[in-house]
């Protein structure tokens, strides 16, 4: 059996195991969709007021939060056992990791599924649909490629800044309020035009912790409103390339912080 027919029968057998209880199915799916979406309903309230934010319409900035939402969702789908990775270190789960014959990765990615993360997936896209909708966006065969490229990036920003921080359990064994402070940073002001807020935040938010690539850069270049960036157009279109090398940073930091690991056996 590959490792790819191993990894989709174990993300089924999770799946499976999950639905045992539909009920109970269903409310944790439509309480994950239910949660993400308030917060687009919040500004959509405000927005009825005020009109626009940053000059950025209801739709326009629904197109925001649909991509960082969506990017989100992605990356916490793929990945949900890195929620409960500081349990797995402190009570020795990680030495079964390392002796079963499954890549790490693989068992992070498709063992345990969790149900909450799909609804933040769904509501994600659902939003970003009918923002799409909404919006008049001039598309061309390389707008085409570059939206799913951009929420590939803007997930693996996300996850890089998780996986990252979860990398520290193995020194520290306590990551999760790091790993909060950085998902509500991207709450709080991922999903808005950061040329709402003040020029401190705006560079912070772009080039120290850099959620801003996650969605209002990607969504400039969707909108034809790249004139609005402190830096070149050519950069926007490079943002999903943040994802990435993000990504290789959070992996290599990983793999060498996980030398540290202290087996429960010793």
């Amino acid at each position: 059996m590959t490792l790819v027919s191993i990894c989709w029968h174990t993300t089924l057998t999770a799946i499976r195991g999950e639905m045992q209880y539909r009920a109970s199915f269903l409310m944790s799916l439509l309480f994950g969709f239910l949660f993400q979406s308030i917060g687009f309903i919040f500004v959509a309230v405000v927005l009825t007021r005020f009109e626009a934010v940053g000059g950025w319409g209801l739709w326009e900035v629904g197109l925001l939060y649909g991509m960082r939402l969506a990017g989100h969702g992605l990356w916490v789908v793929s990945c949900n056992q890195l929620f409960r990775f500081d349990r797995i270190v402190q009570e020795g789960e990680w030495d079964r990791f390392l002796i079963r014959p499954m890549p790490v990765w693989a068992q992070l990615m498709f063992t345990n599924f969790r149900i909450p993360p799909l609804g933040d997936l769904l509501s994600g896209l659902v939003l970003l649909g009918i923002a799409l909708g909404q919006v008049e966006i001039a598309w061309t065969p390389m707008l085409v490629l570059f939206l799913p490229l951009a929420l590939v990036g803007g997930a693996l920003i996300d996850g890089a800044f998780q996986l990252g921080a979860a990398a520290f359990a193995f020194r520290f064994l306590e990551t999760l309020p790091l790993r909060i402070v950085f998902d509500d940073l991207q709450w709080r002001f991922g999903s808005y035009p950061m040329a709402i807020f003040d020029r401190p935040l705006r560079a912070f938010m772009t080039w120290i912790v850099p959620m801003a690539f996650m969605a209002w850069v990607p969504a400039t270049v969707l909108l034809g409103r790249t004139g609005e960036l402190p830096f070149s157009a050519w950069i926007a279109w490079a943002s999903p390339l943040v994802g990435f090398g993000l990504m290789a940073i959070a992996l290599w930091l990983f793999w060498r912080e996980s030398h540290n690991y202290q087996s429960a056996g010793h």
